[in-house]
């Protein structure tokens, strides 16, 4: 009986231990979801005021606890540290990015998707012209930031039968908004102080809403896609990390206020700071964080980009303009992949900077970096190599920026 109990004993151990370590292989964590915010459910973190915050000089640490002691590394709750930066970054940075509507139709007739969004008897319709490939599908869709495959070569995308689907910003949001007075701001008059790519990101999944409704049959809501570049780079990573129905994340040359750490940029040249980037497009009391304050802000924008995760992030730069402050976007993506490499999930994000080209085009070298993201995570091609890590700046010490 006491042999028996023993057996039993290292047979019940022995399968926690593969059951554990099966949680940690990659194939079984998700590369999308079915809902916008997974976490929508967990309470906030404390959130200081101003005076109360702690500096933290270093990259701050995605797996500490936000407002409470302790951390955490496992995958099994990453959801709720996405909830806790997405309140932070909301706070500090963007302003309150509003839930889903109950009111929303959607209709799509001559190549065009039109998405009414109803709140308060207000009414805000955003339209979208939408380039479907040949056939029945349903097909993946990238979602192109003023145009249906944003700055990225069209052929890219057409070549491979996927859709493209533009969103114009300026339905939600002008570029330089004037507060109080856009069109989002009749729907919610109580957030007057929003930034533009809280509202912008509200703008993108109320575009997806719209294809969930009207184009369940044509567009493959499995595999999207968002791009954009420069300000609508930015844009890009927003929406990717506020909205987990998005597979794959392109943010190309989105400097300052993007994939770069304000950390980082404070210690470069003339860069796109905190202090000197456009207060149109974030809330105005971020700017108490500009200068020698930086260090007071509770987030950085490696957790932006980490919001992404776990599903597929690339992210580029183009260090012949020293206003995208490229070497701090470089430290930030080194953060970026640790945070991946640590959940298990390395081949899902990568970066790619490179010179030689002008603002938002795509040079030769990068074309298959970009191609083998689309072939991996929309198209499903498990053996597209998706580690890319191109960059100029074998000489930079990163590590000391971050010692999580």
């Amino acid at each position: 009986m006491e042999n028996f109990l023993s057996l039993r004993k290292i047979i019940c151990i022995s399968t926690a231990f593969f059951l554990w370590g099966t949680a940690l292989n990659a194939q079984d964590i998700p590369l999308v979801y079915d809902v916008e915010n997974t976490g929508a459910h967990f309470p906030k973190p404390t959130m200081p005021a101003f005076a109360d915050l702690p500096i933290i000089e270093q990259l701050p640490d995605p797996f500490a606890w936000k407002g409470r002691n302790g951390r955490d590394e496992s995958f099994a709750n990453w959801e709720r540290h996405r909830a806790e930066l997405k309140a932070l970054f909301e706070k500090y940075e963007i302003g309150e990015k509003p839930d889903r509507p109950a009111n929303i139709t959607a209709t799509f007739a001559n190549d065009t998707l039109t998405v009414n969004i109803t709140v308060n008897g207000e009414t805000l319709t955003l339209t979208s012209k939408i380039i479907l490939p040949k056939g029945n599908g349903p097909f993946p869709a990238v979602i192109g930031i003023g145009f249906g495959s944003g700055s990225i070569p069209a052929s890219i995308f057409s070549s491979r039968n996927i859709a493209q689907i533009s969103f114009n910003f300026m339905q939600v949001m002008a570029h330089e908004q004037n507060r109080g007075s856009e069109p989002i701001n009749k729907l919610y008059p109580e957030l007057v102080y929003m930034g533009a790519y809280s509202a912008w990101s509200w703008g993108i999944s109320r575009l997806i809403d719209g294809i969930e409704i009207a184009l369940s049959n044509k567009i493959d809501t499995k595999h999207l896609a968002v791009t954009g570049c420069s300000f609508a780079g930015k844009m890009a990573l927003f929406a990717g990390a506020l909205d987990e129905r998005i597979a794959l994340t392109i943010a190309q040359e989105s400097g300052g206020g993007g994939y770069t750490a304000w950390r980082v940029s404070e210690t470069l040249g003339h860069v796109e700071t905190l202090g000197a980037t456009s207060y149109k497009w974030f809330i105005e009391d971020m700017r108490q964080f500009s200068g020698s304050n930086v260090p007071k802000l509770p987030v950085d924008h490696h957790e932006l980009m980490a919001m992404v995760a776990p599903r597929a992030l690339l992210v580029t730069g183009n260090p012949d303009y020293e206003w995208l402050a490229d070497a701090s976007g470089y430290v930030a993506s080194r953060a970026t992949q640790k945070i991946y490499k640590t959940l298990g999930i390395e081949d899902r994000f990568g970066f790619s900077i490179v010179a030689g080209h002008r603002h938002c085009s795509i040079p030769e070298n990068q074309v298959s970096e970009i191609e083998a993201f689309v072939e991996k995570f929309l198209l499903g091609n498990s053996t597209a190599n998706t580690v890319v890590t191109t960059n100029p700046y074998d000489q930079l010490d990163y590590a000391h920026w971050f010692n999580w």
